[in-house]
């Protein structure tokens, strides 16, 4: 059985250290002509949803949505720079990839709160953007709400690989909008404690499988592994393997 597997960017893949806040600032600066007065809300929110409430906090008027991607996309392509020096890969996140690009029926992308000119940035500042299929990621560009991202990825892939709409569809990311994402679309989720929340908090949110982080290439095969053939058994009409 095929199986989507959608990664998130900041945080699970790879470590900004601050140079998304900035991007996020510095689009907000060109469009109002000058600073944020408080420090960007990030939380796994989609860039929509971070503008428009950086806006709403200044009480401004948010600008039309092109405009403000396009300040976006402009801020993240000037900090690609700072995002190779500062920033890096983190523990087992290329190593998993690698690894993943080898299992047959195995579609790999990304859903991110990014838009997608800035996803790109930040996966080719570390060579990553040639593991996953950009094309039919879903970003933060496409919806504001990330749940609504995941029908968004569904449909590409499914038009893009011809797959049905019954494929397993698999989150991989950090904080519990991943979680909730994944829960309300009737996907699956590998939560990563690599991010700001912890383990028990992916938990308390509703994950079932919570790594620690990626560094176990293994086990992160094994448990993607586990949920292609627990969702296989199940289409089959019989119980699938859970993964432990």
């Amino acid at each position: 059985m095929p199986l989507i597997v959608l990664w998130d960017i900041d945080h699970t893949l790879i470590e900004n250290s601050g140079v998304s806040k900035e991007i996020y600032a510095a689009a907000f600066a060109a469009l109002t002509g000058f600073p944020p007065s408080a420090p960007v809300v990030t939380e796994g929110r989609t860039d929509r949803l971070i503008m428009a409430d950086l806006f709403h906090r200044h009480q401004l008027a948010s600008p039309r949505w092109e405009e403000t991607e396009q300040a976006l996309a402009e801020a993240g392509a000037a900090s690609e720079p700072a995002l190779r020096e500062r920033g890096h890969v983190l523990p087992g996140a290329r190593e998993a990839l690698e690894a993943l690009r080898c299992e047959a029926g195995l579609v790999m992308s990304v859903l991110t709160g990014n838009i997608a000119a800035n996803a790109l940035v930040k996966l080719r500042a570390f060579d990553l953007h040639g593991l996953v299929d950009l094309a039919v990621g879903a970003y933060g560009s496409d919806c504001e709400d990330r749940a609504g991202l995941v029908p968004v990825a569904r449909r590409r892939v499914g038009a893009a690989y011809g797959l049905p709409a019954s494929t397993a569809v698999v989150l991989v990311g950090d904080t519990p909008r991943d979680v909730q994402a994944a829960l309300a679309n009737n996907a699956e989720v590998l939560a990563v404690a690599s991010g700001s929340y912890s383990q028990v908090a992916l938990r308390a949110a509703g994950a079932r499988i919570v790594l620690a982080d990626l560094r176990d290439t293994t086990k992160v095969v094994s448990v993607l592994r586990d949920l292609n053939l627990s969702h296989a058994g199940t289409q089959l009409g019989r119980p699938g393997r859970l993964p432990q």
